[in-house]
This record gives C-alpha cells, structure tokens and sequence, in this order.
C-alpha cells in the first residue's frame, strides 16, 4: 500500500507535466501533447519516485538511466527537468524553436539525453546497450526505458527484448506506455495489453500489466520489479491518449497536433482543477559519481612482415584483441560472424566485455550505442552488407554523436563464391552520409590495425572497412598512419597518371604499375587510407603533377564510394580527367580474380584505362 500522501503528490506531479507539455507545444505551434499525457504517471512515479537521480550531473554512472524511446513525447520529458528544477519555464517555451536545445525529438545536445531517439523501435536496444555497461560497475545502477504500443510493431523492438531476456539483464526496466492510438489509426494491438504482456514473457521477462494512470499502482509494480534479480522487467501500461485534457483524451485525429491557444487555456484549467497542491518529492539521489576519462590507448605487440599475405579482417581481429586486452574501456559485439571478422580473438580474451548479437544487426549497433553514453569504446563487426540492415541505427547514431566503432567485413566482389548477397557494396556510400563518421579502408594488416587504433582513440563514429582474401604487407610496423592522410605507395618523377585504389585494388594497381613502369610509363599509386576525410591536399599535389590524369579504381559500386570521395576532395581544380572503375552492375558467384576482372575492376582494367588516358 503506497502512502497517500506520495500519490497524491505524483498524481498532480503529473498534471503539472500535462500542463507544461500544452503550454510548450502550444506556444511552438507544433508537437505531442496527447502522447506526453498518456505517459505521465509513469514518468512522475519514475523520476520522483523509483529512479536514483544525480541533477547536477546527469551522465553520473552511479545514477539510473532514462530513455525516452518514444521521442515525440519530449515535451514530457522537458517538462519532468522543469519540474525537478534544472529547466527553467521560460526554457520550456522554446521548444522546437532553432535557438533551443529542447528540439521536437530528444538528443544529447541536452545533458540529460544520451542518445536521440524518435526514430521509434531502437531505445529499448540502446537501454540494453548501457544496462550491460552499468552491469560491469558496482554501483548498482538500472536503465529504464519508456516505449510507445505503436513501436512495438518494429523488429528491432523484438530484437533487444529477446537478448535481454535470454541474458537475464536484470538491470534493464521497460515501461510501454499502451495508449491504443498511433499516428494515423489505432495500433496494432490497441488496449490489448495482455496480448502485448504474453509477449514479452515468453521471450523471458518479468512482466506485469498495470493501470498506468494509477500511481499506486504504478508504484507497486515499479516496487516489485526493483526486486527481480535474475530477469529484465517490463511494466505493459493501459493508458488513454490525451490523458485529462478535455474533448481530447482517447479521441483519435491529435496525434502531432498541439492544443489552439483557447482549447490549451480550458485544458489547463481543468488540469489545475484536478491537482491537491502536493509539493513534488524529492528525487532519490545516486551516490557522486562521474564518467571516467578515456586514456591515449596505443597499440602494441603485433608483428607483420613485409611481403606476407595477411587479411585486414584478420589484423582486426588482432587489433581488437591486442588493445582490448591493455585497455578495459574496450568492449566488442558482434552479430555471429566472430569468426569470420575475427570478433572472436577479443571475445576469447576478455570474453566479459564481449556480447553476442546473434543475427540481428540493429540491435547489435543499438547495443554498441548505449555501451558507448557509459564510457565504453565499443567495437561493433559483422559483414558489410549486414551493416546495411542497420542503417537507421546508424544515422541516428550520427544525429547523437555516437562513440561507436563498427567494422564491416567480407566488402566487395572480392569475397567470390559466396555471391551478391554477401558482397558489401554500398557500405562507402552509407557511411559515408553520417555527419562526422571516419571512413577508414585498410589495405594491408599493418593499416588495418592502425585503423583499429585511431578509431579507438577518435572521438566520434568510425567504420573500418575489412576484407576477405589476403592482400599483401605493404608497410611496416613503425609506418605513421593519420586519420585524413593518404600514403603515395609508388611515385616517380615522371609519373603520367595518378592511381586511387584501396583494400584488394591496391593490389590490382600495383600490379598494374609493374606493368605499366616495364613499358617505360610511369603512375602514381595512392593509397588514401581514409575515404572520408579524404587527404585532398596529397590528391591536388598528385594529379598536378601527373598532368591533370586520375584512375579511380574501387570495390564497391560506382555511387558513393572511392571515386565520388576523389571528385569532390578535387573539387574545381582545372584539366583533371577522371576515370572511374568501380562495379557497375549486380555481380554473380565466381572466383575473386575472375570477378575482379570480370566487372573491370583488375590490374589489366587499370592498365587499359592509365593507356587510354595517356594516348
């Protein structure tokens, strides 16, 4: 039985957050109001009742985490801030507004957000991703996640509640906020919560179905799943959208619409009608507390020799396993390739930083995301093609500055018999759109674990673009590798084409320079490391003094890959004729070499291209 007092109190805390959700969304002219009132009992019994809070610092470790997964409901979460005294009314005001942090949808720009959400189906995923990273401290600390029904009609929501089950992630608290309408039409299972419950217990959770506009009772539940120790918990909450706001609750056609100034003034003053006058309570506090500073990590005791055949995907996994071993801010996941990209030499040395994904890529970056808000630097790898699978986990990851790490293995034609379905060839163009994200391309193990290293040390997302066949050594161990900075592999002071290659085309361009260099024609090969940034000083000083000519040649299709990168790093520089080879059609099974050559992507295509140019 809860006091009276303290449901009062969180009762008209809630009408408060109802309050302060109209007046922002009125005064923005655009927002949530309905769906901000559904929710806010359980996000009052939450934040002034259940969650261990540290105000002044919210990243604190030691304090709970919260995720808004429903992120067009921001105006509640703001108005929860307000209502504990770190956002000011007036700030409330500027929602959506361009000089504002308090944006439509969540995102870390706000100390107390720590990834942006609104993209829906992926913060139960991130809550799962920093609940495994609290599980590895002390301090006892939980993540809870508020969810919509309308969500829970996407795969990725299915993926996290799955693996947490199966993991038993005990810290892990989900509320879903079951308000039966979504944005166009009544979801898919409307107020059928114990359908929605029977779901997430059989995938292993302690489950409980709730009134959640009942604080009480909300409390209860929240009570009860603090003292679950070997399962997550959800709470599957009956609520009404629109919640107390009048001519408006459980009506369908508001969703995304703000209340007109006249309806907003009638609704507050029947929500001021419904309140006691209850002080809010004061918020549990987490023990002070505060994220640890990443050291400098520097990569040691790897040995390759010049001339050997050694896979990129293959000095990953060495790399991987070499600075995760020194540093414990290392943690990998990977999503049951581990021992194709070679994730298993990190998991079989420190196998309790280590998760398994299984076949289920978005969660598998969500994962990622959510270790990275807790200080981790976590390494995400699977095939490059299954990172398309992902690609909204990406961009948002990009939207909240994530610090995660993905590397994508098996890229292009090269992997042969395996055929098109297992060739990534659009993974240059994807990340290469992320605001912020580094594009590395090794083409020797050397470079693949200095990949490793500055991405480790880069703050920011990076993708490591990995290979399957063996490639030859080309530098040694104590070559410097910067991000942005290419390396000019064969030059010559009468070099008459420049050529860009990467991965398994470096290869087929040196070759093609041996070639080329014993019929007396000399060509610049570069190696740009990184395609984004690329090193467009050292392109300029190439092509100038190789009279204007470039060969792009790329494993990867034509559209957003090595030769789009050349083009723009070139930009206005005059006489410069550019030949492209890249994958320009669906390609087939077959042996590398034979398809290398088959889709104009092999030494003799280079050859016939610095030929073509220089006639």
């Amino acid at each position: 039985m809860q006091p009276v007092e303290l449901t009062n109190a969180l009762s008209d805390v809630a009408n408060r957050l109802r309050i302060d959700s109209i007046r922002s969304t009125t005064a923005a002219g655009s927002g949530h109001p309905t769906s901000c009132a559904s929710a806010a009992e359980l996000a009052a019994a939450l934040f002034f009742a259940e969650m261990r809070l540290d105000l002044e610092n919210p990243r604190n470790p030691r304090a709970d985490r919260f995720v808004l997964s429903k992120g067009h409901a921001a105006p509640l979460l703001y108005s929860v801030w307000s209502e504990l005294g770190v956002v000011s009314a007036a700030d409330l005001l500027t929602l959506r507004r361009g000089d504002s942090i308090y944006e439509g949808h969540p995102t870390p720009r706000i100390p107390f957000v720590d990834t942006a959400t609104g993209s829906l189906g992926q913060g139960l995923s991130f809550g799962l991703g920093m609940a495994i990273a609290q599980a590895a401290d002390p301090y006892g600390a939980r993540t809870f996640v508020m969810m919509g029904d309308g969500e829970s009609a996407e795969g990725s929501v299915w993926e996290a509640v799955e693996l947490a089950g199966r993991r038993g992630q005990s810290n892990l608290v989900a509320l879903v906020d079951v308000n039966r309408l979504g944005q166009s039409a009544p979801t898919m299972y409307g107020h059928d919560v114990d359908d929605l419950a029977a779901r997430y217990r059989a995938n292993e959770w302690h489950t409980q179905v709730v009134d959640g506009h009942d604080v009480a009772a909300v409390l209860d539940a929240l009570e009860i799943a603090r003292g679950v120790s070997d399962k997550p918990s959800v709470l599957v909450a009956l609520t009404y959208k629109g919640r107390n706001i009048v001519d408006v609750e459980d009506a369908e056609g508001w969703h995304g619409k703000p209340l007109p100034p006249e309806h907003a003034d009638r609704a507050v003053a029947h929500l001021e009608s419904l309140m006691s006058g209850a002080p809010a309570p004061a918020p549990r506090p987490a023990d002070p507390g505060k994220l640890a500073t990443r050291p400098h990590m520097k990569l040691s005791g790897l040995t390759y020799d010049l001339g050997d055949a050694v896979a990129t995907r293959s000095a990953y996994g060495d790399a991987l396993k070499a600075i995760g071993v020194e540093y414990d801010c290392i943690v990998a996941v990977d999503g049951d390739t581990q021992n194709s990209t070679y994730s298993e030499r990190f998991g079989d040395a420190v196998p309790e930083r280590y998760t398994e994904a299984f076949i289920a890529e978005q969660n598998m970056v969500g994962i990622a995301s959510g270790q990275s808000a807790l200080g981790r630097v976590p390494f995400a790898a699977t095939f490059a093609c299954f990172l398309t699978r992902a690609a909204d986990q990406i961009r948002m990851g990009g939207i909240s500055g994530t610090n995660v790490k993905l590397c994508g293995s098996h890229a292009g034609i090269s992997i042969g018999q395996d055929g098109p379905s297992q060739m990534g060839l659009e993974d240059l163009a994807l990340f290469g759109t992320v605001p912020g994200c580094v594009v590395f391309y090794p083409s020797d193990a050397v470079s693949a674990a200095r990949a490793v290293e500055l991405a480790a040390n880069h703050d920011g997302m990076c993708y490591v673009r990995t290979t399957r066949p063996a490639t030859p050594v080309l530098y040694s161990m104590d070559e410097p590798f910067e991000i942005g900075r290419a390396k000019v592999v064969r030059s010559g002071d009468g070099d008459v084409c420049t050529v860009v290659a990467a991965g398994v085309t470096l290869e087929q361009a040196l070759e093609a320079a041996d070639t080329l260099a014993a019929e007396g024609v000399g060509v610049r090969v570069i190696d740009p490391f990184t395609i984004k940034p690329i090193d467009a000083a050292c392109l300029r000083e190439a092509v100038s003094a190789t009279g204007g000519r470039i060969v792009t040649v790329e494993d990867h299709y034509r559209t957003g890959g090595i030769g789009d990168a050349v083009d723009q790093a070139l930009g206005e520089v005059a006489g410069v004729v550019h030949r492209r080879l890249a994958v320009d059609a669906v390609p087939h099974s077959g042996k590398p070499a034979e398809l290398l050559d088959e889709f104009g992507i092999s030494a003799r295509h280079v050859v016939a291209a610095v030929r073509d140019l220089t006639a």
